[in-house]
């Protein structure tokens, strides 16, 4: 994929659906963590909905998975910062973010799209 970046700039941009569990492994109200190339992954399954997010809170560095989930918020379990699961947005100053990587199922298994190129 190419991409369009600042002033004319382009940026080739390598993104692959990578194979992060088995739907089963995902009940509805858990979490998993999985690992992607050098991607922390925390894998969460809300309201039928299965939801990919960074594993780490960008504050501090902390790891996601320990926080507490309140609907779709997600609270840091090191300082407090919550985080919007669906758009990754911190919810006091939502210029700040995690990234959220999109989601598909197919023949039982959860895939997720990440950037390979480390971006």
């Amino acid at each position: 994929m190419i991409q369009l970046v600042g002033e004319g700039n382009w940026v080739q941009t390598m993104s692959e659906w990578v194979l992060a569990a088995q739907e089963e492994d995902l009940q509805e109200n858990t979490r998993l963590v999985i690992n992607a190339g050098e991607h922390s992954v925390l894998l969460l399954k809300r309201a039928g909905r299965i939801l990919a997010i960074e594993n780490r809170c960008p504050h501090l560095g902390c790891t996601l998975a320990r926080g507490k989930i309140d609907g779709f918020i997600i609270t840091c379990p090191c300082h407090d910062w919550q985080f919007d699961i669906r758009s990754g947005e911190f919810t006091a100053a939502p210029e700040i973010t995690i990234p959220v990587y999109a989601c598909k199922v197919l023949h039982d298994h959860i895939y997720i799209l990440i950037d390979s190129t480390g971006a």
